[in-house]
């Protein structure tokens, strides 16, 4: 049977791939993430982009792949806003807010509840604010992927596990090198908005089957993704894992055979 292909590509940057070949990027941080294998110049093939909100190592490169693919993107307002003034076309964008769902390409995606903030000026210098999503991605029948986006811990996350069934978690709970924050001037950085331990808690309360830490360079040595993977390790129910922790390195893919559920 075959699987639905997901790619880490650094920091919070997926390429999920379903089992018709369409391609979906989330956060699609490429050309100035270090930790990438792909730049935008080396993408074959983009059908769908999903944009949690607008940090620059989130937004990433969505407003070149959308003019080079002429491929649909699904964000907020003000996301919308920064890439119509990058000069891409309004027709090709689907904004929802939390709760909202479209279905771009026939493929389907759900916005829900993101604890975090998005903000940044425009190209032409206005100060854009807007609600940050987090997704559901229906990649294939039975494939439910959520991606956390940078939302902090929050109960709700049990009545999204509960209503919406995800199987396959992107969290985004570790904090990014400090080193590499320094360069980018970020002063007093401690921690991300999620942490190894609250992301753990978050998998769990989702009841996904796995649950790929994210929001890092290089995973060896990472405090986060170590205890990340104790807590889970040790979570069992008759003698199996509750929830699987999974850790990649950029490049690496995962894949996913659904179960049609």
């Amino acid at each position: 049977m075959a699987k639905t292909m997901i790619r880490f590509l650094g920091v919070a940057a997926f390429e999920v791939t379903n089992t018709q070949g369409q391609v979906i990027l989330i956060d699609p941080f490429m050309d100035e993430n270090p930790a990438s294998p792909v730049k935008v110049a080396g993408l074959e093939r983009v059908d769908l982009i999903l944009v949690t909100h607008l940090a620059y190592d989130h937004l990433g490169d969505a407003a070149a792949i959308a003019n080079k693919f002429a491929c649909p993107v699904v964000c907020g307002p003000e996301v919308k806003t920064y890439l119509t003034q990058s000069e891409v076309s309004p027709d090709l964008i689907r904004t929802m807010p939390w709760g909202g769902q479209v279905n771009p390409s026939g493929i389907r995606v759900r916005a829900l509840e993101c604890r975090h903030t998005s903000y940044r000026q425009s190209p032409k210098g206005d100060f854009l604010s807007g609600q940050p999503l987090s997704f559901i991605l229906y990649a294939d029948p039975g494939v439910r992927i959520y991606h956390s986006g940078d939302t902090a811990i929050f109960s709700d996350l049990k009545l999204i596990g509960e209503l919406y069934r995800p199987n396959i978690g992107l969290m985004c709970a570790c904090e990014i090198e400090k080193d590499y924050l320094k360069k980018l001037g970020l002063k007093d950085h401690y921690g991300n908005e999620m942490n190894g331990d609250e992301g753990a808690l978050a998998s769990m309360w989702l009841g996904l089957e796995y649950a790929i830490i994210c929001h890092y360079l290089n995973v060896r040595g990472h405090t986060d993704v170590e205890r990340f993977f104790a807590i889970l390790q040790n979570r069992t129910s008759d003698e199996r894992l509750c929830t699987k922790p999974i850790a990649l390195n950029p490049g690496e893919i995962f894949e996913y055979e659904g179960k049609g559920d």
